[in-house]
């Protein structure tokens, strides 16, 4: 069996993010991975819905994405729900940590994805939590875009 059947083109979103937060500004970090790791996230075996981000001596990790388990890792499988350590250039990380440690500020993942060279990567984002009337407004809009959709057809 070919790579490109056992493997599809990853892209896992998480897509409460843009709900819960207004977005505001936009990174692309690397990760540090083990093997079993990039073989289930490459399987499609992961999750970003519950993760965060969070510094520590001055590097970013990322805790609660949810990476299953590898079936053919036997003794050297990884756990779960370790903590991640992201890669990001040493300017971006000192603008995130100075954003982000203003009250009300959040750094989420939004998408884990492949990049054309093969490494995987995480879409990152400076976050503002949203009130309960902009969440009302986020789902006014959306519902007048799907109702002018619907008339289209």
């Amino acid at each position: 069996m070919s790579k490109d059947k056992l493997y599809k083109r990853i892209n896992i979103l998480n897509k409460k993010a843009s709900f819960e937060f207004q977005l505001l500004t936009k990174y692309t970090a690397g990760m540090v991975l083990g093997g079993t790791e990039v073989k289930s996230i490459k399987a499609g075996n992961a999750s970003i819905t519950e993760a965060y981000c969070f510094y520590q001596n001055d590097e970013l990790y990322i805790r609660n994405m949810n990476i299953g388990s590898f079936k053919q890792g036997s003794f050297s499988n990884h756990e779960p729900l370790a903590v991640r350590k992201l890669l990001l250039k040493k300017v971006e990380l000192k603008k995130l940590q100075k954003r982000g440690d203003e009250k009300g500020f959040s750094i989420v993942p939004l998408k884990l994805f492949e990049a054309e060279n093969g490494f995987i990567k995480i879409e990152i984002a400076l976050a503002q939590g949203k009130k309960a009337f902009d969440k009302r407004d986020s789902i006014k809009e959306r519902d007048v875009e799907r109702n002018l959709r619907r008339k289209d057809e």
